[in-house]
């Protein structure tokens, strides 16, 4: 599951935790696709997946004002989004502290019976 997929997710399970397998792959930068997506994402639940799986790689805290003319900012940021799996591991609810799955790069939330 990249980070970007993380930050997408619309159950508000946002904190990757006990990430076993984590893999990096090249992916063709366009400096275009990510500027597009930042204002999309919620920067500091990027942030924080990045630096719990140790690929924070000084991406800053805060968003800077002028990203969109910083190629190099924007390649961290391409790196973080897109290159970044999380294969084997868990994302934990931050409201219940349930627990999901993740393998072979695939989040499992479906619920319970008890659940529904």
């Amino acid at each position: 599951m990249k980070l970007l997929t993380h930050n997408m997710l619309t159950s508000h399970v946002k904190g990757v935790t006990k990430a076993t397998e984590v893999k990096v792959t090249d992916v063709d930068f366009n400096s275009e696709f990510v500027s597009r997506m930042i204002p999309k994402i919620e920067w500091s639940v990027l942030v924080e997946a990045a630096d719990t799986l140790g690929h924070l790689n000084d991406l800053p805290r805060d968003l800077p004002p002028d990203y969109e003319s910083s190629e190099d900012f924007l390649r961290k940021v391409h790196h973080v989004l897109l290159e970044v799996e999380v294969l084997e591991g868990n994302l934990k609810c931050p409201e219940s502290g349930r627990e999901f799955p993740i393998t072979k790069g695939v989040p499992n939330m479906l619920l319970n019976e008890d659940e529904v």
